[in-house]
């Protein structure tokens, strides 16, 4: 407990939070199809969208929120789950950027096919996304927006839901953003700090949230920098931070700039933690960062998904599918997005013949209604769309037989 903040230790896990379930052999790229199952020939087709990063510098997160999508999409078709109906994926690639989201998402929601998206990595994409989606009745699921005004939560004291078709399973930056600033504070018992961000949505809305609890907690911030994404060189914003003699620095923003963030920053001496959020949780943090990026600091939703007995049969199902990339931080929030979804279209279409108006009403409330067993935990939805679910992740960059990886330092439930 730390100025009122109660924390519920669900573990103090050691272990390796690999992200690199490459499997050997092809890529799976057969998009939802699969046998239909003993639910009888499936003789309608409804589509499930994806948006996300498939190209481009972020593209490691968003090919595994793609192949969890289509993984939990066979699975439904195998075994039958939406009677009558086939589910077909629609992927689409928003290269991070919302102007391109906006583009896809309206060429997603003009298919008379497309039910549901789930989707987008960037919580700046989905600013664009979400309206023409909503505005379409198209469901949208995201795996890995954390931006709390996304969905009106954050509007005190008048608090109302922004769109009704929104929901998402990753836990929002107000919960991301203290939980780091808690374990800077009593962790790495540091005073003070000083904050860079991308000036992006998630990475100056999750900066903002670390550092009103850092605050609170007695820290200092000494200063505020922020850098364009797509930078490479960050020499000026580490020469004026350098004499600041800072703890530690929070970077808020993504795994390419931080990468070279932390590399830098060794070059010029400045040898405190960095730490950041889920942006950065990825293997591929250090292919640029390599041995500087040591030390480093993330947290990500959830808890390891290695360590979830309820993945399990998620980790086994997407080794044997033989995707040639890794299911990365959000492949199993992917997955469980899909699954809600699928869960609501076997409530919404089994005895009907037509996705329409009133089918994709339904739809909405039915999704709204989910309560399942997913591979990241239980998953259901609060009155604004947002996960019930407050488990965070702390992860420290070591280095094991040589190479360089994330392992988790603790895994908490924050209230």
């Amino acid at each position: 407990m730390h100025n009122g903040q109660r924390f519920w230790r669900a573990s103090a896990l050691l272990v390796t939070a690999s992200l690199a379930f490459a499997a050997c052999g092809s890529d799976a790229n057969e998009e939802g199809v699969g046998a239909t199952g003993e639910g009888g020939a499936a003789t309608k087709t409804v589509k499930i969208g994806v948006i996300a990063p498939l190209s481009g510098e972020l593209s490691a997160l968003g090919q595994g929120i793609r192949n969890g999508v289509d993984l939990a999409i066979k699975q439904a078709n195998d075994s039958g789950k939406v009677k009558g109906w086939r589910i077909e994926l629609a992927a689409e690639d928003d290269t991070a950027k919302a102007d391109v989201g906006a583009q896809v998402a309206t060429k997603l929601s003009s298919d008379s096919q497309v039910a549901a998206v789930v989707g987008t990595l960037n919580s700046s994409v989905a600013e664009q996304v979400a309206p023409i989606l909503n505005r379409a009745s198209v469901v949208m699921v995201s795996p890995a927006n954390t931006n709390v005004a996304l969905t009106g939560r954050d509007k005190l004291p008048n608090q109302q839901r922004v769109y009704n078709t929104y929901f998402r399973v990753a836990t929002t930056d107000d919960v991301q953003g203290p939980f780091a600033a808690n374990y800077a504070s009593n962790e790495l018992k540091a005073k003070t700090a000083v904050i860079i961000h991308d000036k992006k949505t998630y990475g100056q809305g999750l900066s903002e949230a670390f550092k009103g609890q850092f605050e609170k907690n007695g820290g200092r911030v000494l200063g505020t920098e922020t850098i364009n994404p797509g930078d490479k060189d960050f020499t000026a914003v580490l020469t004026r931070i350098k004499p600041l003699n800072a703890e530690m620095i929070y970077y808020g923003g993504e795994y390419p700039e931080a990468s070279l963030l932390a590399s830098q920053a060794k070059q010029q001496g400045i040898n405190v933690p960095i730490m950041g959020g889920d942006g950065m949780y990825s293997g591929a943090f250090f292919e640029t960062a390599k041995e500087a990026g040591v030390g480093t600091l993330v947290t990500s939703v959830g808890a390891p998904t290695e360590s979830l007995s309820s993945a399990r049969d998620f980790v086994d199902a997407y080794k044997k599918a033989n995707y040639s990339q890794p299911y990365e931080a959000y492949g199993a929030y992917a997955y469980d997005a899909a699954k809600v979804i699928i869960e609501a279209l076997s409530k919404t279409l089994t005895e009907t013949s037509e996705l329409n108006t009133a089918t994709r009403q339904k739809l909405v409330e039915e999704t709204g209604k989910v309560n399942i067993d997913g591979a990241t935990g239980k998953v259901s939805f609060d009155r604004f769309g947002d996960t019930q679910t407050k488990v965070l992740t702390m992860y420290k960059a070591e280095t094991k037989a040589g190479k360089q990886e994330w392992v988790a330092a603790k895994t908490d439930e924050f209230k």
